[in-house]
């Protein structure tokens, strides 16, 4: 498979329907899916499959055991974490092909071991006080959006 134009990781994700969906983003941008255990649902599970329809044999992805695996085996990616409690919006940072976009799962978000490694590359989407947290997927799919659209689409295409 050709070089991913981004790395979508998901630390931990407990939906599958949001994973799916994800993976199927994913697979329209040529980004790889990491998934970092444990996971709330089995990779066989049907309503992973569903939601990535049949799009998910096309997915570059590889579920690890830690974040760790992930910086190792892409030591030079530039990081950026997706938190509610970032300053910096999504569209302040200067997104580079190959960057590392990191989510935490749907209930705890990223824990602050992660969260503190690089506070200057924590974003976030700006929504109002009467919204409690984002849907998964769709804010995963609004970042990755936005970073192809500053590198101007989909390398190769």
């Amino acid at each position: 498979m050709n070089t991913p134009s981004l790395h979508v990781v998901l630390h931990q994700p407990e939906i599958p329907q949001n994973t799916g969906n994800i993976g199927r983003t994913c697979v329209a941008v040529n980004a790889k899916l990491w998934l970092i255990r444990p996971l709330g649902f089995k990779l066989e599970d049907k309503y992973l499959k569903r939601a990535g329809m049949d799009y998910w044999q096309h997915l570059n992805y590889e579920a690890v055991d830690s974040w760790e695996e992930v910086r190792a085996a892409l030591p030079d990616a530039q990081v950026w974490y997706l938190t509610k409690t970032a300053t910096r919006l999504v569209w302040d940072a200067e997104y580079r092909e190959g960057d590392i976009l990191l989510f935490g799962s749907e209930s705890r978000g990223l824990p602050p071991s992660i969260l503190n490694e690089l506070p200057d590359n924590k974003l976030k989407l700006p929504m109002t006080d009467l919204v409690r947290s984002l849907n998964l997927a769709s804010t995963a799919n609004t970042v990755v959006y936005e970073a192809i659209r500053q590198f101007g689409g989909i390398p190769g295409q």
